[in-house]
């Protein structure tokens, strides 16, 4: 392994907040555009109240991104406007890449089993933000799980994780961003290290228990924290007391402009601005072909 550790560059905490028809989520986006790049977002819903949840998220638009929907426990039924219908439950995994544009919703089917899951937006470079939408849906049997050395387990939903491609890696997902997404659970006290490549952006979400960094052996990181780590060198982990559950993500910087507005993530303004007619005007949900998106 690398043998430096990679340094703690920022910890950007989940913060209360409402989403869909109501949902209540924990949000996470960096402090500038490109804090997280290619990554753009991450929401955690957990709760064991339907009432927090079970309005869902009614038919909306998307252009220029790309989600990773993951489940730990509840279920969602996705539909969208090019016919996809799918049922998303325990430690199943959603990829969608929205390209030049898609309309779908996600509605929770049971609300007595509570649910926690996350919802990851990675951006697409600006050469692919106007190809045509993509679409797969992951049951938890297609994910792989590893045994780590060192006790615990990694399931790997995008990329490659110690020689194993995970379901939505290669030209299947993220595209030039090259993402990776690994759920990672480690049992008190045991370490975790990783070589990851150099230049490539580096972050871990925790949804349970702690960690320390070896880069800061001193600091406890807990809970709802997203832990940003520079780019040069590989990541040690110890897990604290209480053990500990995380989501670590890596791609390549696309390091490009990025104007949002909503659902809507581009590179200008303009764009921005004719996604919005395009929604109002049916374009952006029109089959392939029927109409040529204005620039």
């Amino acid at each position: 392994m690398n043998s430096r550790s990679r340094k703690i560059r920022q910890i950007l905490p989940a913060r209360p907040a409402s989403d869909g028809a109501g949902v209540a989520i924990r949000r996470v986006v960096g402090r500038g555009q490109h804090d997280m790049d290619p990554f753009l977002m991450l929401d955690e819903i957990r709760s064991d109240d339907a009432a927090d949840f079970m309005a869902g998220f009614p038919a909306h638009p998307h252009r220029g991104i790309e989600t990773l929907t993951y489940l730990l426990s509840g279920g969602f039924v996705h539909e969208d406007h090019l016919g996809h219908r799918a049922v998303l439950t325990d430690g199943g995994a959603q990829w969608m890449s929205t390209g030049r544009g898609i309309i779908h919703s996600e509605m929770p089917i049971n609300g007595e089993r509570g649910m926690h899951g996350f919802q990851l937006w990675i951006n697409l470079p600006a050469s692919a933000k106007m190809k045509e939408p993509e679409y797969q849906n992951l049951p938890a049997e297609q994910i792989p799980a590893l045994r780590l050395s060192g006790g615990g387990e990694a399931r790997v939903l995008a990329g490659t994780f110690d020689g194993v491609d995970g379901p939505l890696a290669g030209p299947l997902a993220s595209l030039a961003a090259e993402a990776a997404a690994i759920d990672v659970r480690l049992p008190p006290g045991t370490s975790w290290s990783h070589d990851e490549i150099d230049g490539r952006s580096s972050l871990f979400y925790i949804y349970d228990g702690s960690v320390s960094i070896a880069s800061a052996p001193d600091q406890r990181l807990r809970s709802a924290q997203m832990v940003l780590l520079d780019q040069h060198g590989g990541i040690a982990l110890t897990a604290g007391p209480e053990g500990a559950g995380l989501l670590y993500l890596s791609g390549r910087p696309l390091a490009e402009p990025i104007v949002q507005y909503g659902p809507f993530v581009m590179n200008t303004a303009d764009e921005i601005r004719q996604a919005v007619r395009d929604y109002q005007d049916g374009t952006l949900a029109a089959p392939a072909g029927t109409t040529e998106p204005a620039r």
